[in-house]
């Protein structure tokens, strides 16, 4: 979806913070890779947005905290910040999630992380954080992702170009 989305958006960056967690050295087995991955996140997005372009976070946020910090980042540089809640039901993510870990089949990633028998728990859960934080932020926005890619992409620019 980032990417399709970044191709519609003249040098548009697209920052997948578990994409870089994976460039490090034994990441697998270092938990301050994930904070790591998160200050490299935060820097190349504020270059990036110094330097006048957009920047696209997918990353499933459900934790105020990081989103926060983002926002702080874009706005530190004279960005702006556009939160979207890609919306979907559960079975429907479970199904998507399943697929993106088939997809990365032989490849070490985070959502590796989970147990295929706790699939359905952790979506579940994730589904109850960010639904808790969507609702702490006034300013977020709800995109309906029940679409194919075309239409969600679609949505999302129509939301990007009303802001």
């Amino acid at each position: 979806m980032a990417t399709a989305l970044a191709q519609q958006l003249p040098l548009a960056l697209v920052v997948d913070i578990d994409g870089l967690r994976t460039q490090l050295g034994q990441w697998e087995t270092r938990t301050e890779s994930r904070w790591l991955a998160r200050d490299l996140a935060i820097s190349l997005i504020e270059t990036h947005l110094e330097s006048g372009y957009n920047v696209i976070v997918p990353q499933f946020l459900g934790r105020l905290e990081f989103i926060e910090r983002l926002e702080e980042a874009a706005l530190a540089v004279g960005g702006s910040f556009v939160e979207v809640l890609l919306a979907i039901d559960r079975e429907s993510a479970e199904r998507r999630f399943r697929e993106r870990r088939a997809a990365l089949a032989g490849v070490s990633h985070p959502e590796g992380d989970v147990a295929e028998a706790d699939v359905e728990a952790a979506i579940a859960a994730a589904d109850d954080a960010i639904v808790e934080v969507y609702e702490q932020r006034s300013g977020a926005i709800r995109v309906d992702a029940s679409g194919d890619l075309d239409h969600t992409c679609s949505a999302l620019l129509s939301v990007l170009s009303a802001t």
